[in-house]
């Protein structure tokens, strides 16, 4: 029946997420989720929120979600009205991409790169031009200093899990004072630093950030944007021609809470660093070259084995990883960080099948 699509639905190419694996008891590497439960306040939050008889339900959500804005803000030195928030940063980054990306001159980003930003520029119909990473897959800043519509990568990269330090953006934001530069940090909180710091000083520079990650919400979807306020009006402008609702009354809750519980958070993001460290290591020793990580995934490769028959062969264990059948890296995997118990069932796995 796709005589009845309109036209820009022939030419789309939708993004394809991680697979949600229906076997019992998977080992699910594969999407970068939290291994740990979200802070214990996050369920009182949503019982609270409930009451006894959910009543509240019926009533409509702050569309501004002006509590969870003001509790994000005051965390990270802003004023409330410097924040966006989302249904999920992929949403947050929907309405960037519309509001504050499509202009006359390409929007740079990496060759290799979040494989959602190609997805949107063709659906808000932008013209991209790629950059290459290095040959050792890392982002170099000069490479950004023509002329462009707008910036965007991540930081750390994805899925290459390499990560950019503070100076190396601020040269990029140097040299694109006309243009927006976007630092998509949806991985920052395992090893990068965050270039919210230099918000106030770059009115050019949009921070994206999401609560899937290292704060284990993943389910709810919550998703922030960190900018200028002029940035941020402009995505208050398409959000409000677009959904005023975007987060629910239980996602608005349980993110306060959340962000509140700075303890669990670090204490949580501490053991996925060291996991993933212990992760790095086990893996070199079973001869994977494995790149330098500050995110909760790491991206290896093995010089004498297929990644896809690797990854397959997984599969059939029901251990689930990422494979992307990309040009450059389509020898490696993309390993997400699980429990201690959860990677030395990986490592014990992969060194049985290596040796076969």
């Amino acid at each position: 029946m796709s005589q009845f699509w309109s036209d820009i639905v022939h030419r789309l190419q939708p993004y394809t997420p991680g697979e949600q694996p229906r076997s019992e008891h998977p080992l699910k590497l594969n999407t970068n989720e939290n291994p740990f439960p979200p802070a214990p306040g996050v369920l009182a939050a949503i019982r609270d929120e409930l009451g006894g008889d959910g009543a509240r339900l019926r009533l409509y959500p702050d569309p501004t979600a002006t509590r969870l804005r003001e509790t994000v803000a005051a965390q990270h030195g802003l004023r409330a009205e410097q924040v966006f928030v989302g249904n999920g940063s992929d949403e947050v980054l929907a309405h960037v991409f519309q509001a504050l990306l499509k202009h006359d001159l390409p929007l740079l980003f990496p060759d290799i790169s979040y494989s959602f930003y190609p997805t949107y520029a063709r659906l808000y119909g932008i013209e991209t031009r790629t950059i290459p990473l290095d040959a050792h897959f890392a982002i170099r800043p000069d490479d950004y200093a023509i002329a462009n519509g707008g910036v965007i990568f991540p930081n750390p990269n994805a899925p290459t899990g390499r990560a950019l330090p503070l100076a190396d953006i601020e040269r990029v934001l140097h040299a694109n004072r006309d243009s927006v530069v976007v630092i998509d940090e949806a991985y920052v909180d395992f090893g990068a630093e965050s270039a919210i710091a230099l918000i106030d000083r770059y009115p050019n520079l949009l921070v994206v950030h999401t609560m899937s990650k290292s704060r284990s919400l993943a389910g709810m979807r919550v998703g922030f944007a960190f900018g200028d306020v002029a940035l941020i009006d402009a995505l208050n402008r398409v959000k409000d021609s677009f959904n005023s609702y975007p987060l629910d009354r239980l996602a608005q809750v349980a993110a306060v809470a959340a962000y509140q519980d700075t303890a669990w958070f670090d204490r949580c993001r501490a053991r996925v660093i060291a996991s993933r460290e212990q992760l790095s290591a086990d893996l070199a020793a079973l001869g994977f070259e494995v790149l330098p990580s500050a995110a909760n995934f790491v991206f290896a490769r093995h010089p004498q084995h297929d990644a896809a028959t690797l990854a397959a062969a997984l599969r059939e264990q029901a251990i689930f990883v990422r494979h992307f059948r990309q040009p450059r890296i389509e020898q490696f995997l993309r390993i997400s960080i699980g429990s201690d118990d959860e990677c030395r069932r990986l490592s014990d796995a992969l060194a049985e099948l290596l040796a076969r």
